[in-house]
Protein backbone atom coordinates (compact mmCIF):
# COMPACT_ATOMS: atom_id res chain seq x y z
CA UNK A 1 0.00 0.00 0.00
CA UNK A 2 1.28 3.65 -1.00
CA UNK A 3 0.69 6.30 1.63
CA UNK A 4 1.60 9.94 0.94
CA UNK A 5 2.56 11.69 4.49
CA UNK A 6 2.92 15.37 4.33
CA UNK A 7 4.57 17.07 7.44
CA UNK A 8 6.97 16.32 10.21
CA UNK A 9 7.36 12.72 11.32
CA UNK A 10 9.52 11.99 14.65
CA UNK A 11 11.27 8.35 13.63
CA UNK A 12 12.80 7.76 16.56
CA UNK A 13 13.89 9.98 19.84
CA UNK A 14 16.67 12.59 18.88
CA UNK A 15 15.87 12.13 14.77
CA UNK A 16 12.89 14.09 13.19
CA UNK A 17 11.94 14.26 9.55
CA UNK A 18 10.87 17.66 8.18
CA UNK A 19 9.72 18.32 4.48
CA UNK A 20 7.89 20.84 3.02
CA UNK A 21 4.17 20.99 2.13
CA UNK A 22 3.43 19.67 -1.02
CA UNK A 23 6.53 16.69 -0.75
CA UNK A 24 5.27 13.47 -0.53
CA UNK A 25 7.42 10.87 1.44
CA UNK A 26 5.86 7.28 0.22
CA UNK A 27 6.02 4.62 2.51
CA UNK A 28 6.08 1.02 1.74
CA UNK A 29 5.46 -1.76 4.01
CA UNK A 30 5.01 -5.76 2.96
CA UNK A 31 5.24 -6.70 -0.97
CA UNK A 32 3.79 -3.50 -2.87
CA UNK A 33 0.63 -4.55 -5.16
CA UNK A 34 -0.72 -1.48 -7.34
CA UNK A 35 -4.46 -2.23 -6.99
CA UNK A 36 -4.99 1.01 -8.96
CA UNK A 37 -6.86 2.31 -5.69
CA UNK A 38 -4.74 5.64 -4.40
CA UNK A 39 -4.95 5.90 -0.65
CA UNK A 40 -3.56 8.98 1.10
CA UNK A 41 -2.92 9.71 4.75
CA UNK A 42 -2.69 13.24 6.07
CA UNK A 43 -0.63 14.02 8.87
CA UNK A 44 -0.39 17.45 10.40
CA UNK A 45 -2.49 20.17 8.77
CA UNK A 46 -1.97 23.77 8.84
CA UNK A 47 -0.34 25.29 11.96
CA UNK A 48 -0.44 21.76 13.36
CA UNK A 49 3.31 20.02 13.71
CA UNK A 50 4.62 17.29 15.42
CA UNK A 51 4.03 13.54 15.57
CA UNK A 52 1.56 11.86 13.21
CA UNK A 53 -1.18 10.96 16.07
CA UNK A 54 -4.69 10.32 13.88
CA UNK A 55 -4.05 10.30 10.38
CA UNK A 56 -7.39 10.79 8.22
CA UNK A 57 -7.61 7.97 5.26
CA UNK A 58 -9.02 9.16 2.37
CA UNK A 59 -10.02 6.54 0.16
CA UNK A 60 -10.75 7.48 -3.43
CA UNK A 61 -11.39 5.40 -6.77
CA UNK A 62 -11.35 8.16 -9.89
CA UNK A 63 -13.96 7.82 -12.38
CA UNK A 64 -15.92 5.15 -10.14
CA UNK A 65 -19.35 6.63 -8.75
CA UNK A 66 -20.61 3.62 -6.92
CA UNK A 67 -20.57 0.19 -6.66
CA UNK A 68 -23.26 -0.52 -9.58
CA UNK A 69 -20.68 1.44 -11.77
CA UNK A 70 -18.21 -1.86 -10.66
CA UNK A 71 -20.91 -4.55 -10.95
CA UNK A 72 -21.47 -2.81 -14.15
CA UNK A 73 -17.98 -3.45 -15.84
CA UNK A 74 -17.44 -6.66 -14.63
CA UNK A 75 -20.35 -7.83 -17.52
CA UNK A 76 -19.71 -11.72 -18.16
CA UNK A 77 -19.60 -12.89 -21.99
CA UNK A 78 -22.88 -14.67 -22.85
CA UNK A 79 -23.05 -18.11 -23.14
CA UNK A 80 -22.82 -20.22 -26.34
CA UNK A 81 -24.17 -23.75 -27.20
CA UNK A 82 -21.85 -26.15 -29.32
CA UNK A 83 -24.29 -27.71 -31.47
CA UNK A 84 -23.26 -31.34 -33.27
CA UNK A 85 -25.44 -32.05 -36.12
CA UNK A 86 -25.87 -36.09 -37.59
CA UNK A 87 -23.94 -36.67 -40.57
CA UNK A 88 -23.80 -39.77 -42.70
CA UNK A 89 -20.36 -40.31 -43.12
CA UNK A 90 -18.49 -40.64 -39.59
CA UNK A 91 -19.04 -44.06 -37.65
CA UNK A 92 -20.67 -43.48 -34.06
CA UNK A 93 -17.56 -44.79 -31.97
CA UNK A 94 -15.36 -41.98 -34.13
CA UNK A 95 -17.85 -39.19 -33.08
CA UNK A 96 -17.96 -41.06 -29.52
CA UNK A 97 -13.40 -40.61 -29.69
CA UNK A 98 -13.58 -37.07 -31.24
CA UNK A 99 -16.04 -35.38 -28.39
CA UNK A 100 -13.66 -36.86 -26.11
CA UNK A 101 -11.35 -35.43 -27.53
CA UNK A 102 -11.98 -32.39 -28.33
CA UNK A 103 -14.21 -31.37 -25.41
CA UNK A 104 -12.31 -30.99 -21.75
CA UNK A 105 -13.96 -33.13 -19.15
CA UNK A 106 -15.96 -35.38 -21.64
CA UNK A 107 -17.15 -39.06 -20.34
CA UNK A 108 -17.66 -42.06 -22.32
CA UNK A 109 -21.13 -42.24 -21.26
CA UNK A 110 -21.41 -38.56 -21.88
CA UNK A 111 -20.22 -38.59 -25.47
CA UNK A 112 -22.24 -41.66 -26.38
CA UNK A 113 -25.68 -39.75 -25.33
CA UNK A 114 -24.73 -36.86 -27.01
CA UNK A 115 -24.05 -39.00 -30.31
CA UNK A 116 -26.92 -40.88 -29.63
CA UNK A 117 -29.23 -37.42 -29.62
CA UNK A 118 -27.48 -36.22 -32.36
CA UNK A 119 -27.84 -39.38 -34.60
CA UNK A 120 -31.79 -40.02 -33.62
CA UNK A 121 -32.78 -36.19 -33.37
CA UNK A 122 -30.57 -34.36 -35.86
CA UNK A 123 -28.47 -32.65 -33.22
CA UNK A 124 -27.31 -32.20 -29.83
CA UNK A 125 -26.14 -29.72 -27.62
CA UNK A 126 -22.33 -31.14 -26.59
CA UNK A 127 -21.08 -28.17 -24.30
CA UNK A 128 -22.51 -24.83 -23.05
CA UNK A 129 -19.32 -22.00 -22.67
CA UNK A 130 -18.14 -18.77 -23.33
CA UNK A 131 -17.99 -17.68 -26.81
CA UNK A 132 -14.08 -18.30 -27.47
CA UNK A 133 -14.32 -21.36 -26.41
CA UNK A 134 -17.48 -22.60 -27.87
CA UNK A 135 -15.41 -21.32 -31.34
CA UNK A 136 -12.81 -23.20 -30.55
CA UNK A 137 -14.89 -26.14 -29.67
CA UNK A 138 -16.81 -25.92 -33.06
CA UNK A 139 -13.40 -25.74 -34.89
CA UNK A 140 -11.98 -28.55 -33.32
CA UNK A 141 -15.22 -30.61 -34.09
CA UNK A 142 -14.72 -29.69 -37.73
CA UNK A 143 -11.26 -30.20 -37.78
CA UNK A 144 -12.01 -33.62 -37.25
CA UNK A 145 -14.66 -34.02 -39.72
CA UNK A 146 -17.47 -33.83 -37.64
CA UNK A 147 -20.76 -30.99 -38.70
CA UNK A 148 -21.09 -28.68 -35.71
CA UNK A 149 -22.24 -25.20 -35.14
CA UNK A 150 -22.14 -22.71 -32.09
CA UNK A 151 -25.51 -20.57 -31.27
CA UNK A 152 -26.19 -17.98 -28.14
CA UNK A 153 -27.76 -19.90 -25.44
CA UNK A 154 -30.28 -17.28 -24.32
CA UNK A 155 -32.40 -17.77 -27.41
CA UNK A 156 -33.90 -20.78 -28.60
CA UNK A 157 -35.62 -23.07 -26.00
Amino acid sequence: MATAISGQIALSPGHVLNFRPGDKLFLYKGHYVNCGIPRTISAAGPGKGGVLERPTIERTTPGRESEFDLRKSRKIAPPYRVILHNDNFNKREYVVQVLMKVIPGMTLDTAVNIMQEAHYNGLSVVIVCAQADAEEHCMQLRGNGLLSSIEPASGGC
